[in-house]
């Protein structure tokens, strides 16, 4: 019955991708180019699964083949071939099975989006600041790895090195999905720099993930906005103090306002501010449409206070423990160096397993 349920779900999904085919191919569609990339994008989201659904297919009918021709009665020699590939034909549909089932979890539609990382100060005064600038440059080094790029946006840094906030964008395939599970209170155990006795602190940052929202997928209307240009302060240099590069935009019907000024391009800070505009509006969106804007925003950043925390860093253990899963891994250097791929893995596949148990 479960197998039943299952291919019914993926002769659907395989229709729906004909039916896509047909409509992109319309004069009028074609036309269109918000629609024709919509309709682009609804139909790459499906193709992996398409494609997986297709080959399962064809395997089952190479094992029909092969039984047939195991009945017809065959050599000695023949027969031993016949059942090597018979036991290499079920290995193989057993795989596509397990990953066509893992294909229907319900996946969020932002996961292969660029994003916005705001990361800010919470309790903790400076030393709250310092990891926050840990933190960036821990995302810095992750995405290094994985040969995205990284651009900062907005930032307010404190006087000994740290940040009070600091805003950045992730360019890359599959951002979202890998980052999504930084969002929340980070909470850090360590001995400050400005500590001279020599005890150990605790202190928070928070962490708020937001997929970047394309123009197909938020509009504005230009006289919803309010932009105002003045001077850069903090670092960059004369011409970032001195020349009017900055950019504040207000979207007035939401009160939303983002800044940019690290650029010195008057163009390239208003591009910047209205990528942030559109990620929060478009987060904003989502959440009314959920009916739960206060409650999962305070789930997602929390208040900063010490007690709420998603993961704690603690430097006198060598210890990274995520308290979502229970997970704790004795390497905190290497999760500081941007080695996050084990945490992400442990609560991509804890996630997994959670929607299996309700399917």
């Amino acid at each position: 019955m479960e197998e039943m349920v299952m291919l019914d779900k993926l002769e659907s999904i395989e229709k729906r991708y004909e039916e896509l085919n047909q409509l992109m191919s319309q004069p009028e569609v074609i036309s269109d180019m918000v629609k024709l990339q919509a309709l682009a994008k609804e139909q790459a989201w499906i193709s992996g699964t398409v494609s997986k659904f297709r080959e399962y297919k064809k395997v089952l009918r190479e094992i029909e083949d092969t039984r047939a021709m195991k009945a017809k009665g065959l050599d000695e020699g023949m027969a031993g071939l016949v059942e090597e590939e018979m036991e290499r034909l079920n290995g193989r549909v057993q795989v596509l099975e397990q990953e066509l089932r893992n294909a229907l979890i319900p996946k969020d539609k932002n996961d292969e989006k660029d994003v916005i990382v705001e990361i800010r100060a919470g309790a903790g005064g400076d030393e709250a600041g310092l990891f926050a600038a840990d933190l960036f440059r821990m995302y810095t080094r992750y995405a290094e790895n994985k040969r995205w790029g990284v651009e900062v946006i907005d930032s307010n840094q404190s006087g000994i090195g740290g940040f009070k906030e600091i805003i950045f964008e992730v360019k890359g395939r599959g951002a979202y999905s890998r980052l999504k599970w930084e969002r929340g209170v980070h909470r850090v155990q360590r001995v400050p720099v400005t500590e001279s006795s020599g005890r150990i602190h605790t202190s928070t940052v928070t962490v708020a993930v937001l997929p970047e929202a394309e123009e197909v997928d938020v509009r504005i209307d230009p006289d919803d906005l309010r932009i105002d240009i003045f001077c850069a302060g903090g670092h960059g240099g004369q011409n970032v103090n001195k020349v009017a590069t900055a950019i504040r935009i207000t979207h007035l019907p939401t009160g939303i306002v983002t800044v940019c000024q690290d650029e010195r391009s008057q163009l390239r800070n208003k591009n910047k501010a209205m990528a942030v505009l559109r990620a929060r509006i478009l987060d904003r969106e989502v959440r009314k449409q959920e009916e739960e804007i206060s409650a999962d925003r305070r789930s997602q950043v929390g208040t900063g206070e010490r007690s709420e925390k998603i993961r704690t860093y603690n430097f006198p253990q060598g210890r990274v423990s995520d308290h979502r899963i229970g997970l704790t891994l004795h390497n905190l250097e290497a999760v500081l160096d941007g080695s996050l791929d084990p945490v992400i893995d442990a609560l991509a596949a804890d996630e997994n397993a959670r929607v299996l148990e309700t399917q």
